[in-house]
This record gives structure tokens, sequence and C-alpha cells, in this order.
């Protein structure tokens, strides 16, 4: 089955910390959660306090039930989609620890939409409507970039 995912997270060069994610099935589920130190990670920046804080709403939970939920979530063999996709796949893969940790059957790799849409030519994909920099949100328009993208 595919998803389509996105993080909020805090980097500085050296750490990439998770700050929220969201994750959206091909069935049509959602999956949302924050960090303990969603808050505090939100807070490390004046851009993320610009344009990450204003949408956290919880739940706040541990990265090790976020990962267990996301197991549960996604199964065993999921195709996981990202636009951009390179630290939000770093992060998601964190929640396991290693690379090596990943859940059984999980890919290595992420699927990314924007290397797709160059290799369609580049060409426009539709305007997000909704809240940008909110996981959720961006999730779903990640979504609706990729259909947009095979049904050209």
């Amino acid at each position: 089955m595919r998803f389509w995912f996105d993080t909020e997270f805090y980097e500085n060069g050296d750490v990439i910390r998770l700050i929220s994610i969201g994750v959206v099935a091909e069935d049509s589920r959602a999956y949302y959660a924050e960090t303990i130190h969603a808050l505090d990670w939100a807070s490390a920046t004046d851009w993320l306090v610009a344009n990450v804080k204003p949408h956290l709403h919880g739940p706040r939970i541990e990265r090790n039930q976020i990962a267990r939920e996301l197991i549960e979530f996604m199964g065993e063999k999921p195709e996981i989609w990202a636009y951009y996709a390179d630290y939000d796949w770093v992060v998601l893969c964190q929640l396991f620890g290693r690379m090596i940790d990943l859940p059984k059957g999980w890919p290595m790799y992420c699927r990314d939409v924007k290397q797709l849409c160059d290799s369609l030519g580049n060409p426009k994909l539709p305007e997000q409507t909704s809240q940008e920099h909110n996981a959720m949100a961006d999730a779903e328009w990640t979504r609706d970039a990729w259909h947009h993208l095979m049904h050209m």
C-alpha cells in the first residue's frame, strides 16, 4: 500500500529532531503525531516559531510510541512517498534507530514526488491551499501532487 508523509523538524547541520509527522494512506486513513518535545524544538529558531509552532495541536507522544503506531498504521511492506524527501526520510528512520533497524519489510529508501516531477519534465504541481508547514496538510498535498503527476 502507498503512504505519503511529511514531517516538521528542527535541524542545525549536526542533528535532526522530529517535531511532528503526518501520514496519509492510499485507503484514506490518516496518522498524525507530535513528539513530547515538539514545542521545545518548534521554539528553537525564529523560522520554526513563525511557520511550524502555530500548527502544533497534539497529540504529543514519545518517539518509541510513534514508531510502534507507524508500524501498525503502515504494515509490513509500505511504499513510502514524500516531497523533497531526504530529511523527512532520515527523521522518520531515526524513530526506529539505525537504518538496519527499520521494521521488517520496510524499504531502506523513500520515493520522492519531487524526483518524479523532475523525471516528467518538471510540470507545474497543484497549488497548496492548505496550511503549509503543517505535517498533516503537507502529507495530504504530497498525495495530491503524486496523483496529479500519475494522471497527467
